[in-house]
């Protein structure tokens, strides 16, 4: 299988330009296909750039059929689909709609034209009709604000747990991916310490780690603090303040698993308001923005409450969004679409 046609349009207006290629940017473009609007997806990364930089291990919380775009089957082996199982079905995704990508290229600036956008990037400049931004929030993590965060020992991003074997770890956070990370980090040899600003691990913890992390916790294996924050990060410890007051630990590293957030400096460039507690200004049945014929699609649209939008939610903006984008166009709607067939993503294919 060839891997996902990378077209290079020179100075072609196309319908539609999807900035980023995640699910939901995917989601949006396949859309558009269906209604036979062209498109062009711009990522400044790897396809599913921010599929590719989740731990290895990761497993979704939903089940495949929630997963889904463009109407095709989501087979996996168990009842919820692997980090790898949801890189491949994606990919697949775009090669079976031959979508229009543009790789490791970034969306540097856009302004309005009479007829749509002018978009410049860090290779040229796109003209469309319509403008998409579905650019997630994983390439911006919440700081801790704390002196030592520079150090080399620190990182807001976990991969895999075996270059830490033998070594003290800090895991600041308390939801998934800090549970995740510190539980791998364990059963890997790492001394886990964790560092949780609340005064329990959180709701939404996915309920086959929570009693894990929580018994591990109670046996000793982890040392978890509550209601605790960093201090200051040294070279060989880590200062934090807790219900003790300030203390000490032993550290060699820090993963600062504290959340993420869209790039609002991005979204402001592009006129798009964004207001001062966080919120991307956006109509929710459109999805369209306070820029005429730009839109917001997937957890960008959140703001600072990524919490609420997922895979799961955010690729249902696509219909949205491409269904406004037809009307605003002058054009008609095609038939629904009917699911692909099984052997769609069948080994061989």
């Amino acid at each position: 299988m060839l891997p996902p046609r990378v077209a290079y349009h020179r100075r072609v207006t196309v319908d539609i330009l999807v900035v980023g290629a995640g699910p939901v940017g995917l989601a949006c473009a396949i859309e558009a296909t269906r209604q036979g609007l062209t498109h062009l997806v711009v990522e400044k990364g790897a396809l599913l750039n921010t599929l590719v930089a989740w731990p290895t291990g990761t497993v979704f919380f939903s089940t495949p059929e929630l997963l889904e775009i463009g109407a095709l089957p989501f087979p996996t082996r168990g009842p919820k689909p692997t980090r790898q199982e949801g890189l491949t079905y994606y990919r697949k995704a775009a090669e079976r709609f031959g979508l229009s990508l543009r790789l490791y290229e970034r969306v540097l600036g856009a302004e309005p034209t009479p007829g749509g956008f002018r978009v410049t990037t860090s290779r040229e400049v796109h003209e469309c009709r319509r403008l998409v931004v579905a650019t997630g929030f994983f390439d911006h993590p919440n700081p801790l604000g704390v002196p030592g965060e520079e150090l080399p020992k620190v990182s807001h991003y976990y991969h895999e747990p075996y270059p830490y074997a033998g070594t003290d770890v800090l895991v600041v956070g308390g939801k998934n991916s800090a549970a995740e990370a510190a539980l791998e980090l364990h059963r890997s040899g790492a001394r886990v310490t964790m560092a949780v600003r609340g005064d329990s691990f959180g709701k939404s913890v996915k309920y086959w780690l929570k009693p894990d992390l929580e018994n591990r916790v109670k046996e000793g294996a982890i040392r978890a603090f509550f209601e605790t924050t960093v201090v200051r990060v040294e070279e060989k410890s880590v200062i934090l303040r807790g219900r003790r007051g300030r203390f000490e630990v032993p550290n060699d590293f820090v993963l600062a698993l504290t959340g993420y957030h869209p790039d609002f400096d991005f979204l402001r460039s592009l006129g798009i308001d964004v207001t001062p507690d966080g919120h991307v200004v956006h109509d929710a049945e459109s999805m369209e923005t306070n820029v005429p014929g730009l839109y917001v699609a997937g957890v960008v649209a959140a703001g600072v409450d990524i919490g609420k939008l997922f895979i799961e939610n955010g690729r249902r903006h696509a219909v949205q969004v491409v269904a406004h984008a037809l009307a605003s166009l002058g054009r008609s709607p095609q038939a629904p679409l009917e699911a692909a067939p099984l052997r769609a993503f069948q080994d061989g294919d």
